[in-house]
């Protein structure tokens, strides 16, 4: 036993700076970069050792997690810029990226008076007015949307719980839907967005109860409530737009914001949108430890002093209010929910708060391609921003059936 005792295992210092960086494989004794593996004499036994295994392979794992995390971050802030340059200088008409940086730097920081005089003054409008916002707009909505879907798949447990599927963003849309409906949503820009919050959460609520007993989620109840719950919310929508169907104004108003899209956003739109995001990020980050525990069921968590009934209600109504706050300027854009967070959780690890960060940085510049590719693909004319998120997550959303078919059987 101590011989292969000997072999297997490795000793490890915890000293700072020891073995920093280091690739650990502790089975068949390999490091990579890290110290050499130190044979236990006969004297001692493996019970008795004064560092676990447990700590050894947990550690390891930490670090590479860590190093993933940080990867993520380098690798996305250099695409959410690549990006954010290319949205706002393609659309209809090319501009080149110097006049942009020109253009975006006198007109955001005070006192900068930078040249413009070669630049003609359309284009100025052009770059401040229309493609900035609607850049900035699309990187806020996809960091809304991938950090609700992290907060509802650590609630749910389940990495197929997202706004899109269970019934948020439908909840969402039919409360915009009654805002324009009333003539609200016609005479002030805030009342969409209050609606929006109230009917996702609302619905996210619902779905909460149906789905969740006794500190479990059933898989196949969060999907047979969710694909129910949506079609009863389209129907209520499509009644809304029925009822106003004589008004023509509003029928169009609330059929083009359903499709989803952020043409003609303003400023004031991401105002909106950041105002949301702010806070409800900073609020899921805050408890992110406490979702951490509640992974390991909420008995488990509520023993270990988290308050399980205060953090569901803190996440179900951060998750509201992104989802409702995205819907409301973008109109429905689905899946970027649910494969953002289920992605990265594969790369970097299940913690909350490195997931909530790397998620938000990544929904960005995802939904700021993807709205580059919908105004670019066809040409003066655009798609729906949710046509194109769709047809990137659906082919996604069937490959986790796949995987989760075991748990989706009804006995």
């Amino acid at each position: 036993m101590n011989d292969i005792a000997g072999f297997i295992f490795t000793r490890i210092s915890y000293h700072a700076g020891e073995g920093k960086g280091s690739e650990q494989r502790i089975a068949g004794g390999l490091l990579k970069g890290g110290p050499k593996r130190i044979a236990f004499p006969d004297a001692l036994d493996a019970e008795n050792l004064d560092f676990p295994m447990e700590k050894i392979i947990d550690t390891s794992i930490a670090n590479r997690r860590n190093r993933r995390f940080i990867g993520v971050l380098i690798l996305g802030l250099v695409l959410l810029f690549l990006f954010s340059v290319l949205g706002i200088c393609l659309s209809s008409g090319f501009i080149p990226a110097e006049s942009v940086f020109r253009i975006v730097l006198s007109n955001s920081i005070p006192g900068m008076n930078l040249d413009l005089a070669d630049i003609r003054e359309v284009d100025q409008r052009i770059v401040w007015l229309i493609r900035t916002p609607r850049v900035i707009l699309a990187g806020l909505v996809g960091a809304m949307l991938a950090v609700a879907g992290v907060q509802m798949q650590g609630l749910f447990r389940n990495p197929l719980a997202a706004p899109g599927l269970v019934g948020t963003s439908q909840g969402a849309s039919l409360g915009g839907a009654i805002a324009i409906a009333t003539g609200l949503g016609l005479t002030s820009i805030g009342w969409v967005p209050l609606f929006s919050f109230i009917g996702a959460f609302l619905a996210l609520f619902l779905i909460y109860l149906l789905a969740h007993r006794e500190g479990e989620t059933s898989v196949a109840m969060l999907l047979l409530a969710g694909v129910a719950l949506n079609f009863l919310l389209s129907a209520l929508v499509s009644l809304v737009i029925s009822w106003k169907f004589k008004d023509y104004q509003a029928a169009v108003e609330i059929v083009r914001w359903l499709l989803g899209g952020l043409k003609d956003r303003s400023w004031d739109y991401v105002t909106i949108a950041f105002c949301s995001f702010i806070p409800a990020f900073l609020l899921s980050t805050w408890y992110a430890r406490d979702l951490d525990l509640m992974l390991e069921g909420e008995e488990t968590a509520q023993s270990l002093g988290v308050e399980t009934e205060k953090v569901t209600w803190v996440v179900l109504l951060s998750t509201a209010l992104l989802t409702g706050a995205a819907v409301s300027v973008s109109g429905v854009v689905s899946f970027v929910g649910l494969m953002i967070p289920h992605l990265l959780r594969l790369i970097i690890g299940p913690g909350h708060r490195n997931l909530n960060i790397a998620s938000a940085m990544t929904g960005a510049w995802f939904l700021i391609a993807a709205d580059i590719l919908s105004r670019t693909l066809i040409r003066p004319e655009e798609l729906p921003l949710g046509i194109i998120t769709s047809l990137i997550g659906a082919p996604f959303f069937l490959f986790l059936l796949v995987r989760q078919r075991k748990e989706l059987e009804i006995l």
